[in-house]
């Protein structure tokens, strides 16, 4: 596969710019006729991706939004932890209704697996922390979905005791290792107060190896997968789990989650060069939210914080969690689009700030010693005693969920998207006026319906 100079790869990432629930499924969903592979590069079943086709409502966890095209490949790359019994359960659902899942999901044989006494470890933890915290100056309990999710990637790192989803395919190897690796991890349960009978090691093998035989068809060598399907000149669309404030390196830690959620980590995630991507499409709400404990410098803790979050059907795919809901933190979206290498912007959800007299957009923080920085602090610590300074714009009453085109929106609207651009940097490319696909404006104009048949 041969290109002009300067003419830019053809594949795009898709990444959250704050702290998830971004509707980046929707938008994966929108741009997938335009390419021919879907890739997952990170996260695990902690992470839930929400997209409206009619009247149906499709909830995805590890499973590329791709999947409700029958004719896209979707792959769940390298740097995935794989639940495999919520991924068969995922995989079940869809089957039932109607979705083909068979040849084109393919599952990388190097991703790690969620076991269940990561579960039992993330909920053990947590409790622990939290504990032993609460009464101190920083609860040291992180917030977590408790699916197993960071003591799965703490097992990657330490090598010795991680499973991978290659390893479910050789039962009598899965054996071997479950028996070293109980007995250390009955121990470490033990000491964090859990009250369990030891586990057994050849029940999980026996059930493991099962997982694995199910999944067996799915099973590949990703990074080759990928690699053949660039030389073979088809198109890859990176979809993120989690989001950029979030990321491991570059979040607000350590209220974050265990991997690279920016685009820094699809080559690792994936084995994909990040030179290959030509396009990054960062997901934005047009206003802010976060699940879970960590500092959210724009939170509206009151009645306005509740209407957005009403409206803006603010709870969590994948646990039903309230989101935190505050005024869009353009100094947080600037810093990670910076981080992500973002070239456009899609801003979601815009039609929740209908009917309000004004709005507001964070455009710097006020430090503790009264001096104010239009930079991003990804530390916990730090940020939790910053001051939003606010730039206060006129609000609007119309409904703009069926605007034809940028230009119909409403002045104050498109003075807001305006001021996104001019604060960030780069062009806000998408706009998503309400949860069908057909409320979505792509280049300032609506977009058509898209078909899966």
């Amino acid at each position: 596969m041969t290109r002009r100079p300067n003419e830019r790869p053809p594949h795009t990432a898709i990444v959250g710019l704050q702290w998830g629930d971004e509707g980046k499924g929707k938008i994966v969903d929108l741009l997938t006729s335009e390419h021919d592979v879907i890739v997952r590069y990170n996260g695990g079943a902690n992470a839930g991706h929400t997209v409206v086709v009619g009247s149906e409502r499709y909830a995805l966890h590890l499973i590329p939004s791709g999947i409700l095209y029958p004719d896209k490949e979707c792959v769940v790359g390298n740097g995935v932890v794989v639940d495999p019994e919520k991924l068969l359960q995922e995989i079940d659902a869809l089957r039932a209704r109607g979705v083909r899942v068979a040849d084109n999901l393919r599952i990388s044989d190097r991703a790690h697996v969620v076991m269940p006494y990561h579960k039992e470890q993330d909920a053990a933890l947590e409790e622990y922390l939290g504990a032993k915290t609460a009464s101190a100056r920083g609860n040291l309990s992180i917030g977590t979905t408790r699916r197993g999710i960071g003591p799965a990637y703490a097992d990657k790192i330490r090598r010795s005791t991680a499973i991978r989803v290659g390893d479910l395919l050789d039962p009598d190897y899965l054996r071997s290792r479950l028996h070293v690796i109980c007995t250390l991890r009955t121990a470490e349960l033990e000491a964090l107060g859990v009250r369990t009978a030891p586990l057994d090691p050849d029940a999980l093998a026996t059930q493991y190896a099962a997982f694995g035989e199910r999944l067996r068809p799915h099973v590949v060598d990703s990074v080759y997968a990928l690699h053949d399907a660039m030389l073979a000149g088809r198109s890859l669309l990176f979809e993120g789990a989690n989001a950029s404030l979030l990321d491991i390196d570059h979040g607000t830690f350590p209220y974050v989650t265990s991997s690279n959620c920016s685009t820094l980590g699809i080559p690792s995630g994936t084995g994909v060069p990040g030179h290959a991507i030509g396009r990054v499409l960062g997901i934005m709400k047009a206003y802010s939210t976060r699940v879970g404990a960590g500092p959210f410098p724009t939170e509206l803790d009151n009645e306005l914080g509740q209407r957005i979050r009403e409206r803006g059907r603010e709870y969590g795919t994948t646990t039903g969690r309230p989101r935190r809901c505050g005024w869009l933190d353009l100094v947080a979206v600037r810093y990670s689009a910076m981080v992500c290498g973002a070239t456009g912007i899609a801003c979601t959800l815009f039609d929740v700030l209908a009917g309000l007299d004004e709005v507001r957009i964070c455009t710097a923080y006020r430090l503790p010693d009264g001096t104010v920085t239009d930079r991003f602090i990804p530390d916990a610590h730090r940020l939790e005693g910053v001051e939003p300074v606010y730039e206060t714009l006129p609000g609007w009453h119309e409904d703009i969920r069926e605007a034809p085109d940028r230009d119909s929106l409403p002045e104050a609207a498109r003075a807001y998207l305006a001021r996104i651009e001019a604060v960030v940097g780069i062009p806000v490319e998408v706009v998503s006026l309400g949860p069908e696909r057909t409320q979505t404006l792509v280049g300032g104009r609506r977009a058509a319906a898209l078909a899966h048949a």
